[in-house]
């Protein structure tokens, strides 16, 4: 069946990965952080330059905190798009200050307005053991590349573990996810679909989530990786273990074109299994 990606239903509230309170306080601490950036002092272009740069900072742990909360980047993305105003006309300092300050509140503004938004959700998150192994999942997944690239550099000229093919992929995640699960079991078999079977990749059998590897080449992107995806889809929702399937995408050379597009038409709901595609590193 050709690739035809569906948009997410907007009117959908994003579900939240932890418990309410636990997510609120970590909001709110960041909320904090950013206020305290209001009370630097700045009376130089060199000391806001700094405090611009410490916002940048603040800004960006925030994008990627709201992904980590949420089950969606509907909110991350809301939150980069406050204050995204270009000035191409020079203006006095004093301007440049206090259009700064504006912009850092206007972003205290908008996370203060997701925590209400939050405390408008049930206090116990329901499923939250599974909720929290998927938060953990994408974690990993997503400092995958950071790992890969550490293990290039070794301590007197030793040969570098390097990350070469799909299997590689595999062995590395594997090892990581042991930091943070007992039963992984690799390998799992399907139920037969088209007239034959197939192994997942991981199955996290008490918390019901199947993870699939795949690492982009020339001759798997976007449309490629969906229609896998689909195929993937039909075999893994008829195993009774498989509620949640995680599809880690490496691309370490940039093959998907529109890496945060594509995570969003493919992450929705699928045959009665909740659907997660992570695509890792994003650009280069």
């Amino acid at each position: 069946m050709p690739f035809k990606p569906t948009k997410p239903d907007q009117e959908q509230r994003p579900a939240l990965r932890l418990p309410r309170e636990e997510a609120v306080k970590k909001l709110t601490a960041h909320i904090a952080k950013g206020r305290e950036l209001l009370k630097e002092p700045i009376q130089t272009k060199d000391q806001l330059q700094d405090v611009r740069a410490a916002f940048t900072n603040w800004r960006d742990y925030g994008k990627e905190l709201l992904r980590d909360l949420f089950s969606t980047s509907e909110l991350a993305d809301e939150f980069s798009r406050v204050g995204l105003v270009m000035f191409s006309v020079p203006s006095p300092l004093y301007e440049d200050i206090e259009a700064f300050r504006d912009t850092v509140k206007e972003h205290i503004n908008r996370l203060t307005s997701i925590v209400e938004r939050i405390e408008l959700y049930p206090l116990e998150t329901p499923h939250s053991a599974t909720l929290t192994a998927i938060a953990t999942i994408e974690r990993v997944i997503r400092r995958f590349p950071a790992v890969a690239r550490q293990l290039r550099q070794r301590h007197g000229h030793r040969p570098a573990f390097d990350v070469h093919d799909e299997y590689d992929v595999q062995d590395l995640l594997h090892a990581l996810l042991r930091l943070f699960f007992d039963d992984i079991r690799p390998e799992e078999w399907t139920p037969s679909y088209a007239g034959g079977s197939a192994r997942m990749d991981f199955l996290l059998k008490a918390e019901h989530i199947v993870i699939e590897v795949k690492k982009t080449h020339p001759g798997l992107r976007d449309r490629e990786i969906g229609n896998q995806l689909f195929e993937d889809i039909a075999r893994y929702h008829k195993h009774p273990d498989c509620k949640t399937l995680i599809c880690f995408v490496y691309d370490p050379d940039g093959w998907i074109a529109n890496p945060d597009g594509l995570e969003r038409d493919l992450s929705q709901e699928m045959h009665g299994v909740a659907v997660n595609v992570i695509i890792a590193p994003k650009g280069h």
